[in-house]
């Protein structure tokens, strides 16, 4: 065992009981072989673990931890997360007074192990009455760069960013949805590593660097989704993307269908993106192949299958707490071709999640309908009798949460701003006057949105969440 280990163990004990609390993280080290350092507000325990050779482990690896005890540490949380599988490395976010912050990330060594970890510890008792959250982490290695000269082609951005960042892997820009010989404004810059594309962003603040003379904008991009591999293995859903805004959904059904006709079931065009549906999962993929960069109207198309949006998953992470460092994506911008979209692949809108992962699929929700018989008897039934899974917005999840805990219903009171660029930008301030001798009684996010709908639905978001952090409230 390392001195510098006995020391660091013996020294990190003193807020828990002082002495116990040494001695359990020695016990914990001694036990399994592994080191623990602090730095940068963090404690890592392995990374790598004893005896490993070659490369850290892969992207998909690693689970973020929310809603941990604040006086629970190590020799608590080890064996719980030892449960799914070998532990790479677990980093405790700490506080400077020695307590944690109460989240962390735990890297297992394979993919697989971390999928088990989300089934089986995501809302366990890990003290009695205190559940933890537990969902997938992904290191973002993408920026978004906006305010781009509208005539620069990839090759341009792409020798631009090399100059003044390192680690470029390769730049994403899209064409203008009215005219494909420019580009939309913005561009992704990805990165071979996290920490590369931390460096750049860094770099590249506003006002210290000017390519072309622009001051251009600087934010890290929305993450992409990660849909397990069982639930891509049943869409039968194309997003197709670089469309003209003149074709039609007729359009791009025929030609979808000229490989074998009558695959297609129906499609959904929005803008110049389209969701093409087709009856069966294996003419999609086929499709998908034949159709991926041919032309329809003049425009080389980019097609991909669908990514799920999964409503009920994605209010379970915004309970486990996990909101991410680069939480601008909360940032509603104006669905407009001039606007900046920080999202790859989908238009720019609100968000229903708070854990900074977001999707290259589908903004639009897929609803299980059934047919409506005549004689099918129907009986009237109150909003409040419904479960959580029913609602999809975060306003009538509000409403709803209100009402389970005897609260009067939320008010919503209404502010505006006016940008550098003169848009006018929204904020909502919530009061709910029921909780007022409680603890906090309004809330006001602190992103400002474009629309009054995304205003409203971030409001209610951001009151959810605050709530939630209070164990005595019903959830």
């Amino acid at each position: 065992m390392h001195e510098e280990n006995k020391a660091a163990a013996n020294g990190w004990g003193k807020i828990r009981s002082g002495a116990q609390n040494g001695a359990a993280l020695l016990a914990l080290m001694e036990k399994t072989g592994y080191s623990m350092v602090q730095q940068n507000g963090q404690r890592k325990f392995g990374g790598p673990p004893p005896g490993w050779e070659g490369p850290p482990p892969p992207r998909g690896c690693e689970v973020f931890v929310g809603k941990i005890p604040r006086d629970m540490y190590e020799d608590e949380l080890v064996p719980v997360f030892e449960r799914a599988g070998k532990i790479y490395e677990l980093r405790l976010m700490m506080e400077f007074s020695g307590e944690n912050r109460g989240y962390a990330f735990v890297m297992y060594t394979t993919k697989e192990e971390a999928q088990l970890a989300i089934r089986i510890l995501n809302n366990y008792e890990i003290r009695p009455g205190k559940f933890i959250g537990v969902c997938v982490s992904l290191d973002n290695c993408r920026l978004f760069i906006g305010a781009i000269p509208k005539d620069k082609k990839k090759e341009e951005i792409l020798n631009e960013m090399k100059k003044v960042t390192e680690g470029v892997v390769d730049v994403i820009v899209y064409p203008n949805a009215t005219d494909k010989s420019k580009n939309r404004g913005f561009a992704f810059v990805e990165y071979e590593s996290h920490r590369a594309a931390a460096m750049a962003r860094r770099r590249l603040i506003p006002g210290t660097f000017q390519p072309w003379g622009h001051t251009i904008q600087v934010d890290w991009a929305d993450p992409e989704k990660v849909v397990d591999e069982e639930t891509m293995q049943r869409v039968k859903v194309l997003y197709v993307r670089n469309l003209m805004i003149s074709t039609t959904e007729d359009k791009i059904k025929a030609e979808f269908n000229k490989f074998k006709p009558g695959v297609v079931e129906r499609v959904k065009k929005l803008r110049d993106y389209a969701f093409v549906h087709f009856f069966h999962r294996e003419d999609a993929v086929a499709a998908m192949s034949v159709m991926n960069g041919k032309c329809i109207d003049g425009a080389s198309i980019e097609v991909t299958l669908a990514k799920p949006v999964n409503k009920e998953s994605s209010w379970k992470h915004h309970f486990n707490g996990q909101i991410s460092p680069s939480s601008e994506n909360l940032l509603g911008f104006p669905n407009k071709e001039d606007s900046t979209q920080k999202s790859v692949g989908k238009p720019a809108s609100l968000s229903v999640r708070l854990n900074g992962q977001h999707s290259l699929g589908s903004p639009e929700v897929e609803r299980s309908t059934y047919p409506f018989f005549p004689g099918i008897k129907l009986t009237p039934v109150s909003l409040y009798s419904l479960k959580l899974s029913h609602f999809s917005s975060a306003v009538m999840h509000l409403d709803y949460f209100c009402h389970k805990n005897n609260w009067a219903p939320p008010e919503y009171c209404l502010y505006s701003t006016t940008s550098q660029d003169g848009k006018i930008l929204l904020v909502y301030r919530v009061l709910i006057s029921s909780i007022a001798d409680d603890s906090q009684s309004y809330f006001m996010p602190e992103k400002l949105c474009t629309t009054v709908e995304d205003a409203k639905e971030l409001a209610a978001q951001f009151t959810l969440l605050h709530l939630g952090k209070h164990s005595h409230f019903q959830l």
